[in-house]
């Protein structure tokens, strides 16, 4: 495969949307169709249907990094390079890499495996999107330390919104489907509020509009 690899990215207005497992679908399709298509990361959140979605997958074993006393696994980014796939599916991409790392965060180990003409497929939620983060802040009272550069997702050739509606969602998180049982209460009434959800659906929308 030649030149730069290309990035699609999943954008979720919340947790529990279904990204990953979009994610995982899309890498399975790709695959059927003859596609070399391997996992980076993928984080299941004990979620059993999207672990499901994984099966079949090749996944690259993770590099443990040992800090202060606990094991911690991140993405083998100099392992997936090395496999060399057509597509490899990464995981939240704002999220912050063990101190060891060979860069601080997971966009710029994205960055590099399209530099190696790797595709990526991603998923992040509006949340974690710099320019939104103060306004996000303001709709559901929640800082969000981790956040991607607005510049990485308008150069990604593909950014499109896994839209549910808000109440589907709140049906999903009620039934356990998103967060354990003792966890479902507390977001119900905090971040996942119907008018969070419907505003930051709204925002998500708002942010891809202006990008097209």
């Amino acid at each position: 495969m030649w030149g730069r690899g290309r990035l699609r990215v999943l954008l979720g207005a919340a947790p529990g949307v279904g990204k990953t497992y979009t994610m995982l679908e899309e890498g399975r399709r790709l695959a059927a169709e003859g596609q070399d298509v391997v996992i980076a990361v993928v984080e299941t959140h004990g979620r059993a249907a999207t672990a499901r979605m994984t099966e079949g997958l090749e996944q690259v074993p993770r590099r443990e990094i040992a800090h202060r006393g606990v094991t911690l696994t991140e993405m083998d980014l100099d392992a997936v390079i090395a496999r060399n796939p057509d597509v490899a599916l990464v995981d939240e991409l704002a999220h912050t890499n063990a101190p060891g790392s060979a860069n601080e965060k997971r966009w710029q180990d994205v960055q590099r495996l399209r530099d190696a003409g790797i595709s990526v497929i991603s998923t992040v939620n509006i949340q974690h999107i710099e320019s939104l983060n103060d306004v996000v802040q303001q709709i559901t009272g929640a800082p969000q330390r981790e956040t991607v550069p607005d510049q990485v997702l308008r150069a990604a050739d593909q950014v499109e919104v896994v839209d549910l509606a808000p109440q589907a969602l709140r049906d999903r998180l009620a039934g356990g489907l998103v967060y354990p049982a003792e966890r479902v209460d507390a977001a119900l009434s905090n971040y996942f509020r119907l008018g969070n959800l419907t505003a930051l659906r709204e925002l998500a929308l708002l942010w891809l509009a202006d990008e097209v």
